[in-house]
């Protein structure tokens, strides 16, 4: 909290419609990498109807350099059908009614929750599982249960912007493969136990 005193999506977006689209382009890629492509894709497809009706061709040539952009075009088109169908067009603020849309799991749902409207929710991805698992926070596997135990630690008033500080945290010092165990200052506090192998090496 201290690190991170405000802490959001690098993702770019105008709306909760292209905070949902953005969200799922960024699987398995960068944020820069979506953002790159995100203002191209929103200039042709302005609504969740014009996004509906595309063609997956043209949409492939936009969002093909963020990486398997067959799946990803399937993923957003339906995704935009959902919307229109369900809810003409309009992006709820409620998780139970985001889950229901195509591809929308309680990541994705959390992420717009927080980020467009501020409503308390904690968004559990690779990272978040990661830090809060190595930091004894959580025993838990299942992206579901983390987000109960980590709902049961913080104040609901801290939710939103919960997510992000650990993503950040995760990108700039606990990595995967490289964790920067030496330069962390939460070590004393850490649980994970190959912590002091990787205490000692560079961060080079």
């Amino acid at each position: 909290m201290k690190r991170y005193q405000i802490s959001h999506t690098a993702l770019d977006y105008q709306d909760a419609f292209q905070l949902l689209v953005v969200t799922v382009l960024s699987a398995q890629t960068t944020d820069e990498s979506v953002n790159k492509v995100a203002p191209i894709l929103f200039a042709k497809y302005q609504t969740s109807t014009d996004l509906a009706e595309a063609n997956p061709e043209d949409v492939e040539k936009i969002v093909y350099s963020t990486g398997f952009y067959r799946q990803k075009t399937r993923s957003i088109i339906k995704l935009a059908q959902g919307l229109e169908d369900l809810y003409d067009g309009e992006v709820p603020p409620d998780l139970d009614l985001l889950v229901k849309l195509p591809g929308v799991g309680r990541k994705t749902a959390s992420v717009v929750l927080a980020e467009a409207w501020n409503i308390p929710a904690i968004a559990v991805d690779t990272h978040v599982r990661r830090v809060t698992g190595r930091l004894g926070l959580t025993s838990e596997s299942d992206p579901a249960k983390i987000e109960q135990d980590l709902k049961a630690l913080y104040p609901k008033s801290a939710w939103s912007g919960l997510s992000m500080r650990y993503i950040q945290f995760g990108r700039d010092t606990c990595e995967a493969k490289r964790p920067r165990c030496g330069e962390c200052e939460m070590f004393g506090l850490c649980e994970w136990p190959d912590r002091f192998a990787f205490a000692g090496q560079s961060s080079k």
